[in-house]
């Protein structure tokens, strides 16, 4: 695996680290910086690199949705550090939560891509029906059909790109885990499609509707993988080198939305350059809540100090006529609990 794992972690590694940077842009300089990418991957860096800049596009906005979700944990998906990459090496639980919401990342930014024309390789679904429901209706005749989102092709795409090349017949466990998750992140944007539909009609009557398919909000998709992260399952590999199995007794296997792990967390307490922690010192938190936010949870036990922080912000925001928006700048102080 070491070769092939290599590759994958470079280019899920430089796809994240490109986020704020000019280099999301630029499908020649990832392509370029991933040397060893081949097959697939490669056919799209050459002959589609306009698929490439919606690739990364949803890695930033995978990252971004990382670290949402992960803001008052340990591990609060911090990648713009030497450590990241120690992190894509490991086989954890939040390694499987990276993986899985980049992969949901480029399903949907490509997605996007198709539905707002920046694509040509794809359009958009469309379904007219009649008010019966019973298939393609007048709608369709008359060019009033719905644009819907086209996730098959940014599921196909995200496929494409993120997934590692997995050998015929045995595989090792990294390769199997990867796609795992990969897989788990993309259904969480094709399973939970939804259909929205508008009438046409004289007087608010529905003779013609109009229906078309739409992806959920990124939110909705960091928000359910969240869960599975939560509910995760520690995996070894099958004696077929095909399969995951669940570690322990009368656990059933996982699905294909489930995320998997093979080994426990470090608990990213103290800073760790060979986990990939940076510890918790000088986090910000909650001194009263309980939960993982909280000051006991947060910083390991050690302890916290209270802290007055003075900032400036906008305040006081007048819209003048036409077309300004003018502030007053005002000093806050808030009190922070900082982890020691």
């Amino acid at each position: 695996c070491k070769a092939l794992c290599q590759t994958q972690d470079m280019l899920l590694l430089l796809l994240l680290l490109a986020v704020g940077s000019p280099l999301v842009m630029d499908p020649n300089s990832i392509c370029r910086k991933t040397k060893r990418l081949a097959g697939k991957q490669a056919e799209l860096c050459q002959t589609e690199p306009e698929i490439v800049s919606e690739v990364a596009k949803g890695a930033r906005l995978g990252v971004r949705e990382c670290q949402f979700q992960f803001r008052f944990r340990r591990w609060n998906c911090t990648i713009h550090n030497k450590y990241f990459g120690k992190i894509l090496q490991q086989d954890i639980r939040e390694t499987a939560f990276v993986y899985a919401i980049t992969a949901a990342g480029v399903t949907h930014a490509v997605t996007q891509g198709c539905s707002m024309g920046e694509l040509l390789q794809c359009g958009c679904h469309s379904s007219s029906r009649d008010p019966g429901g019973r298939g393609p209706g007048p709608a369709q005749r008359l060019g009033v059909g719905g644009c819907g989102d086209d996730v098959e092709f940014g599921y196909e795409k995200s496929k494409q790109f993120m997934d590692p090349k997995r050998k015929k017949g045995r595989s090792d466990i990294r390769t199997l885990i990867d796609l795992q998750n990969n897989e788990a992140g993309r259904l969480a944007v094709k399973n939970y499609m939804k259909v929205e539909c508008k009438c046409h009609g004289l007087s608010g009557s529905c003779t013609l509707k109009t229906c078309w398919s739409k992806m959920p909000h990124f939110r909705e998709v960091g928000d359910r993988l969240l869960d599975r992260f939560n509910g995760a399952f520690k995996v070894m590999g099958g004696n077929d080198g095909k399969t995951l199995l669940p570690v322990g007794h009368n656990i059933k296997p996982p699905d294909k939305m489930d995320l998997v792990y093979s080994l426990n967390s470090p608990d990213f307490c103290l800073p760790n350059r060979k986990t990939g922690s940076v510890g918790t010192g000088g986090r910000s938190c909650n001194s009263t809540a309980m939960d993982v936010s909280g000051c006991d949870l947060l910083c390991c036990g050690r302890g916290f100090r209270d802290e007055t922080v003075v900032f400036e912000e906008n305040c006081l925001c007048r819209f003048h006529w036409c077309c300004v928006v003018q502030c007053k700048t005002c000093t806050v102080r808030r009190e922070l609990s900082l982890c020691l």
